[in-house]
């Protein structure tokens, strides 16, 4: 298991620096698995504290996201420069931190699938349009969150605009414990009118700028 200052979801592939010695040994134990599929580990949010050093995450969150190893770079200094995706939700159930790296005790919390009807279209169509209207509102002030077109199946959009949309810590993880991509979508639609409406009080900053933290050990 491996805690971050970060809420990551499903599909999304994350570049990780390994420096401390648990998270290496974490790395090398991985690496000897045969399948490289079978290469997982898991990641959930820390609610409080910081990632790095024995007791820095006071409070961890439970739903986080399982990942496989898909690129692993061993350097001269014995760290590791991994890149990991994200393959589906899981639930913490308790953390066992006694070995040489912490074992995450957890159980599955599997996507549903949903049958796509008029109400479902009609959320997708909403959270799509929001989406871009939020992202010509950033057009003038940063890069664009998402490049290419977004994806017609419900699930794989809703993770899409989740993983794209800059929101703080607790509305990414709200997103990511949400029930299904219907509940999913209609709630980012939500955080990101809101977004807007921030936007256009303080036109020179995304609003989540302002009380985002930005500084990470990693």
């Amino acid at each position: 298991m491996f805690p971050l200052n970060t809420v990551l979801f499903p599909g999304v592939t994350v570049p990780l620096r390994i420096f401390e010695d648990r998270y290496r040994a974490m790395v090398h134990t991985l690496l000897r698995v045969e399948d490289p599929a079978q290469r997982l580990f898991g990641s959930v949010g820390i609610r409080e504290g910081y990632e790095v050093g024995e007791h820095g995450a006071q409070s961890l969150y439970r739903v986080g996201v399982r990942l496989q190893v898909t690129e692993a770079e061993r350097h001269e200094d014995g760290t590791f420069s991994i890149l990991a995706v994200g393959r589906d939700r899981i639930v913490m159930d308790r953390l066992d931190s006694s070995g040489d790296f912490p074992v995450g005790h957890v159980s599955e919390r599997p996507e549903p699938d949903l049958v796509v009807d008029a109400d479902l279209e009609d959320v997708m169509d909403r959270a799509r349009a929001t989406f871009t209207a939020y992202r010509a509102a950033l057009a003038a002030i940063r890069a664009d969150p998402h490049d290419g077109a977004l994806p017609e199946d419900p699930s794989y959009l809703s993770w899409t605009l989740a993983a794209s949309a800059p929101l703080p810590m607790p509305e990414r993880q709200a997103l990511l414990e949400a029930d299904d991509a219907r509940d999913r979508l209609r709630l980012v639609t939500d955080l990101l009118r809101t977004e807007l409406r921030a936007m256009n009080v303080i036109p020179s900053l995304p609003a989540t700028e302002v009380a985002r933290t930005r500084w990470s050990p990693n």
